[in-house]
């Protein structure tokens, strides 16, 4: 089973997603930072931080790119963006999920690990709700449980907080309520955390591995020097056949992470 993990920044380097992502050839694709919205094409993003172009419904669009791949969606929050003739849209954020053929969804479910789901006047740059989406999958005799989430965000670092601290205790929780005896267990996504977060021991405690570690998993798009965002654990190292922080192409501010188990 190959496994692929991307934030993929709303869609801002789509014509490069979109010229990469069927050649990668993922069973499960897990990407952050999706949108959803009634229109299609470019839009524009803004917060008290940031003004960002993304597209206006970038799960569609990949949708599009794997025609033959089974999709989820979880959206975590909405509000407003603008298309290029400055019209309005409310917009879906969060995660989604895409399944190959041959990869049979056994369950799946989706809870939040921080908040809950707000509809934005104006959206806000840190604090915004989280939801974390799982799923039991069945490739031949093999079961894994997969776990993906984008993290909290919190404007003044990526240090452990008691808000991340609980989201790691939600994050666990649902590993638990998921998995069942002799499934591998993959959790991934963009946590926005540093490599030494308490986050880490939380998830340990489960039996949960992290393979990242100190890599950088940033792209040259991305300009602050701190390099730590996306992670990805395993229950079982034995069992992984390649990991990668994939370097090229780039795709997103973010680097792609690659599991074959």
């Amino acid at each position: 089973m190959r496994i692929l993990s991307l934030n993929a920044w709303g869609g801002a380097m789509f014509d490069d997603l979109a010229a990469w992502l069927p050649s990668a050839e993922a069973d499960v694709l897990c990407l952050q930072e999706v949108t959803r919205s009634p229109t299609s094409g470019w839009t524009r993003f803004s917060d008290a931080e940031r003004d960002l172009p993304q597209r206006a419904d970038l799960f569609d669009d990949v949708r599009g790119l794997l025609p033959r791949h089974r999709g989820f969606f979880a959206a975590s929050d909405c509000g407003p963006v603008d298309d290029a003739d400055g019209t309005r849209h409310r917009q879906e954020f969060g995660i989604a999920a895409f399944v190959a053929p041959g990869t049979t969804v056994l369950e799946e479910r989706s809870a939040f690990v921080h908040g809950a789901y707000v509809e934005h006047g104006q959206w806000p740059a840190s604090g915004r709700p989280r939801v974390a989406h799982a799923m039991r999958l069945q490739a031949a005799a093999q079961v894994v449980t997969v776990v993906h989430l984008h993290g909290l965000r919190d404007t003044a670092g990526k240090g452990d907080t008691p808000d991340r601290a609980r989201q790691a205790d939600r994050i666990a929780d649902l590993v638990v309520r998921t998995r069942r005896d002799g499934d591998l267990v993959v959790v991934c996504g963009d946590l926005n955390l540093l490599p030494g977060s308490a986050t880490f021991a939380t998830l340990a405690d489960i039996g949960l591995v992290d393979l990242v570690g100190t890599a950088d998993t940033r792209t040259s798009r991305y300009a602050k020097p701190l390099r730590h965002a996306s992670y990805l654990l395993v229950s079982d190292p034995s069992a992984v056949e390649r990991f990668e922080v994939v370097e090229a192409p780039e795709v997103s501010d973010h680097r792609a992470l690659l599991l074959e188990v």
